[in-house]
């Protein structure tokens, strides 16, 4: 398992999540240097490859178990403010990379190798988040302009926009992909994904913005932000199933539920949950112990930077090639090509 962060000082963070002293565990740097040339705004993960997007306008591609740098993609000209990779349920390495930037743009490339299939612009404003759908098919996108929108990923089409109100920081799909959440401020909107049908309204109790949200197993929605807290919804009843109160001393800014290497939520392992904070700390706790007491984290990290994004990954065999518009010489990908023919 590993965990990528990425910071207001240019720099990628890469961890190797390892078995220490039972029940604890390590966080094993893999990498960190300054990829970008402005802060990283997003980081996303899957399998052995990750991605980072930065206010630099690029998206910077990285392979996990050699810890290198695979090239940039300079397709956007826009700050990039969202990332999500897609990979069908029996694959072990994603097939598409979807990204969304500041001026309303969202493009789709093909992961192996890393070329552009098609971009669309679904907003007039910045798209504040994406979320991709487990079949693959369609996403979902926030915007600056108060506006959700859907997208045909089959087509590269927007099929639908409407407006919501109020503006939406974050959109997640659950995992089964029947529902999908968005946050606004404290509160986080819990809807059907078939007609956008709002069930319930979960509310921060301290009235603080949410920052951070990702699903879990079993209807979970874990956030977290200015309260500092990490807190598991049940968004079945409304209610909260629990919390791990103080989690870092500063607002969290991303949230990881972990998984095994087989991509499923851990059953006979603890159940993880990463999280990140402003001041650069990292952390992984055992859940279940959250229901008890308050948990005691299994492995922590210090970057020492202020971080503004946590991905999560369980790192795979298969190697990815560099992007066809990469920052690597045109010499070095002729010779790949000619090794892999």
């Amino acid at each position: 398992m590993s965990l990528i962060a990425g910071s207001y000082e240019k720099y990628i963070w890469g961890f190797k999540l390892k078995p220490h002293k039972a029940p604890s565990l390590s966080l094993t740097p893999l990498f960190s240097y300054p990829s970008h040339q402005s802060p990283i705004t997003t980081v996303a993960a899957f399998g052995n490859v990750a991605a980072s997007g930065g206010a630099d306008d690029t998206i910077h591609l990285y392979d996990l178990p050699s810890a290198s740098y695979l090239g940039s993609l300079h397709d956007h000209s826009a700050s990039i403010t969202s990332l999500s990779f897609f990979s069908p349920p029996h694959l072990s390495f994603p097939r598409n990379l979807i990204s969304a930037a500041a001026d309303g743009s969202v493009s789709i490339f093909d992961a192996d190798p890393f070329v552009l299939l098609k971009s669309l612009r679904p907003h007039r404003k910045a798209v504040n988040d994406l979320s991709v759908h487990p079949s693959g098919k369609l996403a979902l996108t926030v915007s600056r302009d108060g506006c959700l929108a859907m997208l045909n990923l089959v087509r590269g089409k927007r099929s639908f926009c409407g407006r919501i109100g109020k503006e939406a920081s974050l959109v997640k799909f659950d995992v089964g992909g029947d529902r999908f959440f968005m946050v606004a401020e404290d509160k986080v909107g819990v809807h059907e994904a078939e007609d956008a049908r709002l069930v319930c309204e979960l509310e921060n109790p301290k009235q603080k913005r949410v920052l951070c949200a990702t699903p879990g197993e079993n209807g979970l929605l874990y956030t977290g932000g200015e309260d500092r807290t990490i807190t598991a919804w049940d968004t079945k009843s409304g209610k909260i199933a629990y919390s791990i109160e103080d989690a870092h001393s500063n607002r969290l800014k991303g949230i990881v539920v972990l998984t095994r290497s087989d991509g499923t939520a851990s059953g006979e392992d603890p159940y993880l949950v990463a999280s990140a904070s402003s001041n650069g700390i990292i952390r992984v706790w055992d859940v279940r112990m959250a229901v008890k007491e308050k948990p005691n984290p299994l492995a922590e990290a210090d970057t020492k930077s202020r971080l503004t994004c946590l991905a999560g990954s369980s790192i795979k065999k298969k190697s990815f090639k560099p992007p066809a518009s990469s920052s690597i010489p045109k010499e070095e990908q002729a010779a790949e090509k000619e090794e892999g023919s």
